[in-house]
């Protein structure tokens, strides 16, 4: 397994607007990618993502692993399958958590 390209802290909606200027003027980083419920920032050689959601009451920070098997990889973790967390379209790859609860998308790289 190897470190992923993405990051992502999942804020509850009364703080979006706020982190994002954080991140943005206070820390000064570098929009990479605007989109409705997301913004995406350079982040050295990863993009960090802040998340919107709206039924969310805290902040979670999410990461990213790739492995040329996932489903082997998930095994070999003994981590649980989190699949309902959010639609895995076109990734080959699974959620999972590690012991104290931080979500892992353990997915096979993409050919770019």
């Amino acid at each position: 397994m190897k470190p992923g390209k993405n990051i992502a802290i999942k804020v509850p909606l009364h703080r979006w607007d706020d982190t994002v200027a954080f991140y943005r003027d206070q820390v000064g980083l570098k929009v990479a990618r605007e989109l409705d419920e997301s913004t995406g920032f350079e982040f050295g050689a990863m993009t960090l993502w802040i998340d919107k959601v709206p039924h969310q009451s805290q902040t979670d920070v999410w990461i990213e692993l790739f492995d040329d098997a996932p489903t082997a990889a998930l095994a070999a973790l003994g981590s649980p399958q989190r699949d309902e967390l959010e639609p895995l379209n076109g990734v080959t790859g699974h959620w999972t958590s590690d012991p104290a609860g931080t979500i892992i998308l353990l997915r096979r790289e993409s050919a770019a």
